[in-house]
């Protein structure tokens, strides 16, 4: 059995060397075999060194020669960080030494790994606090720089840095559940909970009382607003947290998606929580209906979530976001089809890049006259009208209220059917 920072190391190395996200099978393998405390520590280690690498690198830079090979650098870079932050340097430089002396290949930098981290222990905590927040890759700041201009990036930036506290969605009574779980009750009701700990330990997790959600996530449902006895379809549904909101509301739920895996978790959310939906595994761009409401969470960058995934930037390089952007728009345009005379649909994608947001709902609305943004739930729901952009929609940012912990960046369109 791996120890916490040997399984850290293994995601590292999936991340940094072979571009896979944390969410992939791969890393779930990697962490199957530890127990749930260090699992959690490893997953911690992980992305921490993600979210401070830039710093890592700096710290390092003197005290090497040259780069060591991309493992060994990664194992610097895991004990650089954990030193930064206050790891006990006697057990973090014995315990990745004796890491790197069982590797088979590079077994005999373990002089080199030793030496590094022993000098890095005297400085890193000093240095860390005097570099910079690190920064977006490239590929990615530059198109933000833009679209938004450098001080709202560095603003984000300080958002991705500080990671993200724990938001829960409730089916009902969310000020009594804020009070009983000693969390802070959003505006539109979601719950922040900043120092929850193990989660499935708390009330009300085992007799399906909420779900977790980050709080941007939940506004979709919330401005789709299904009624009691309305048709809904949720498109794109895993996992699930959108399709237990509707369901909660009192509306009739048709949960879809594309993956049968994915759909698996939609099905235990719904059992641990006593809601229900009907379940299908299909290609959206092929289902046909009519519905009341209907919600499409798009295939996106996921660039809105860096505060939570601080892999993804490591991981892609943009190069895939063309077909990406490409798909929503035949998707937003089946979506409207499906849509009843009269009804709303709710577009969505948790990007940070206004191609898969602003740009996509403006060309929509040019090619269906009988849509139109609707804007006037926003205001009930405690957001800010700086957050409503131009075409009507709600442009949500990892720096918006980041004296309470932030969101994850969002854009939202709800849309009504003439």
């Amino acid at each position: 059995m791996s120890s916490p920072r040997q399984a850290a190391h293994a995601l590292l190395n999936l991340v940094l060397n072979e571009g896979r996200l944390l969410s992939e099978a791969p890393a779930q393998k990697t962490l199957a075999d530890l127990p749930g405390a260090d699992r959690a520590r490893a997953q911690r280690l992980a992305l921490e060194t993600l979210r401070n690498i830039e710093r890592a690198d700096k710290v390092l830079k003197p005290h090497l020669r040259k780069t060591p090979p991309p493992e060994v650098m990664n194992l610097l870079r895991l004990g650089t960080v954990e030193l930064a932050q206050g790891g006990d340097a006697h057990g973090v430089v014995n315990d990745l030494v004796n890491i790197i002396a069982e590797h088979r290949k590079f077994g005999g930098m373990k002089g080199l790994v030793n030496a590094v981290l022993r000098k890095a222990a005297a400085d890193a905590p000093e240095k860390f606090e005097i570099f910079r927040i690190p920064r977006l890759p490239k590929w990615l700041r530059g198109p933000l720089a833009r679209a938004y201009g450098p001080e709202a990036v560095a603003a984000m930036e300080a958002a991705h840095h500080a990671g993200a506290p724990l938001d829960i969605t409730v089916k009902s009574d969310p000020a009594a559940w804020a009070e009983t779980l000693g969390g802070t009750l959003l505006p539109w009701g979601s719950i922040r909970l900043p120092d929850a700990g193990q989660m499935t330990s708390l009330e009300g997790f085992e007799a399906g009382a909420w779900w977790v959600q980050d709080a941007a996530a939940a506004l979709p449902a919330k401005l789709l607003d299904a009624k009691p006895g309305e048709t809904a379809l949720d498109l794109c549904a895993a996992p699930g947290g959108k399709t237990m909101q509707l369901a909660a509301a009192g509306a009739q739920v048709t949960a879809l998606d594309i993956s049968e895996s994915r759909l698996e978790r939609v099905r235990q959310n719904l059992t641990r929580t006593g809601l229900e939906a009907e379940i299908i595994c299909a290609d959206a761009l092929a289902h046909e209906g009519s519905f009341d409401a209907v919600l499409l969470d798009a295939p996106c960058s996921a660039t809105g979530t860096i505060r939570r995934h601080p892999d993804l930037p490591h991981a892609k390089t943009g190069e895939e976001f063309g077909a990406l952007i490409e798909l929503q728009a035949r998707m937003l345009a089946h979506a409207a089809t499906l849509v009843k005379p009269g009804g709303r649909l709710v577009y969505c994608t948790c990007s940070l890049l206004p191609d898969e947001g602003e740009v996509q709902v403006e060309e929509f609305l040019e090619g269906h006259p009988d849509f139109r943004a609707d804007n006037s739930g926003f205001e009930p729901l405690g957001l800010s009208s700086e957050w409503t952009t131009e075409e009507g929609g709600l442009r949500l940012r990892p720096d918006y209220l980041a004296d309470q912990g932030g969101m994850d960046g969002f854009y939202i369109a709800v849309l009504k059917r003439a």
